[in-house]
């Protein structure tokens, strides 16, 4: 018998075995990609515009997803010092190296996204049909 060589030892962690999935977490998380897409599309934008813009996130989570963006450097917040104070948010340098991964998952949900919801209805209809009474 041939061992598997290519077996992860216990010892991997996670991270180390998916090399992407920090980007993944950090840039996909939940409200991440609504923000970075309007900041693409928009430019740069005040807090308010923004939360017009993605109509569906509470003032709080927005907060708390720019701030987590400034902190990994895909957003940039510009304080200006003016009365009435004014804050604007754009994305960095970092964030629009992204920018051809977007484009690619964008190309990509065109091409196939007919084809997962063809998927999920079949998928959905065997299951009712394997479903116990």
């Amino acid at each position: 018998m041939i061992a598997d060589t290519k077996r992860v030892s216990p010892e991997v962690r996670p991270e180390d075995a998916c090399p992407i999935d920090a980007v993944v977490d950090m840039v996909f998380s939940r409200w991440t990609a609504p923000i970075l897409w309007t900041l693409h599309e928009y430019g740069r934008q005040r807090f308010m515009e923004l939360q017009r813009r993605i109509t569906t996130i509470s003032p709080k989570v927005l907060t708390q997803r720019l701030r987590q963006l400034e902190r990994d450097g895909l957003v940039v917040r510009t304080y200006h010092a003016e009365v009435p104070p004014r804050v604007e948010y754009e994305i960095s340098d970092l964030e629009r190296s992204l920018g051809p991964i977007f484009a690619s998952l964008v190309n990509w949900s065109e091409t196939n996204m007919r084809d997962v919801e063809q998927a999920r209805e079949q998928f959905d209809t065997h299951a009712a049909s394997r479903r116990v009474v």
